[in-house]
């Protein structure tokens, strides 16, 4: 299996940038619960070392639940990144439909992370949004809204290192939050499948109907409440 890279983010950084963005987003498929994205940021002095607690890093679908959480821990407790987490509500996502959402979501992280910069008195009074970052975002689009620099690469958790460690932290994030949400709503099996399409939790649908955090846009979720 082929691991994230960190060679374009090195190129950008000798290209002159002095911070790098990952963002991605988990969730999106779900009939229940939040979409969540993290954005995470890297000055050049994190890909100056080497971090073997990190080695085998990988996109969160490609890993165990147990990996992705070791990955979990190492990363909040490395001193060379930041990041920021935002989420949409199922409600949100009804009224806009997930992929703006998730944009939404996306852009709320980036500036909040963004903000957190500790930057010279000197851009103290100038917008929050310099050129000196560049946001990697996983897809095949850049976010609308961000006047900074962007790349989108489709597949970006499984190539770019940057990408792949949002990847985690969104998702261990959100695994988390929809297994406090089973002890709330116990009769979906959310802590198995923590709100995805399986049989288990559409069987349970059916008998059980929707929830106030099921998707009720989506279609087997809609095909419910027209019942």
């Amino acid at each position: 299996m082929r691991l994230p890279h960190k060679t374009l983010e090195k190129k950008l950084f000798a290209d002159g940038y002095c911070y790098v963005i990952g963002v991605d987003e988990v969730g999106m498929a779900c009939l229940a619960g939040p979409v969540y994205v993290c954005a995470v940021l890297f000055t050049k002095k994190f890909f100056q070392k080497t971090h073997k607690n990190l080695i085998g890093l990988r996109d969160s679908k490609q890993l165990l639940p147990h990996q992705r959480e070791k990955f979990y821990d190492v990363l909040l407790k490395e001193r060379g990144i930041k990041y920021q987490l935002s989420s949409c509500s199922p409600a949100t996502i009804d009224k806009i439909n997930i992929y703006q959402a998730a944009r939404l979501a996306m852009k709320r992280s980036i500036k909040g992370l963004v903000l957190s910069i500790k930057r010279p008195r000197k851009f103290l009074n100038t917008k929050y949004l310099l050129p000196d970052t560049i946001i990697l975002v996983d897809g095949k689009h850049p976010i609308n809204g961000l006047n900074l620099p962007q790349q989108a690469i489709v597949k970006g958790d499984r190539k770019v290192f940057a990408i792949a460690c949002a990847s985690i932290i969104a998702k261990v994030t959100r695994d988390r939050i929809m297994t406090r949400l089973a002890k709330k709503y116990p009769n979906y099996g959310l802590e198995q499948h923590k709100g995805y399409p399986t049989k288990l939790h559409q069987s349970q649908l059916v008998i059980h109907g929707p929830s106030i955090i099921h998707r009720r846009s989506f279609a087997p979720v809609a095909k419910l409440l027209l019942q």
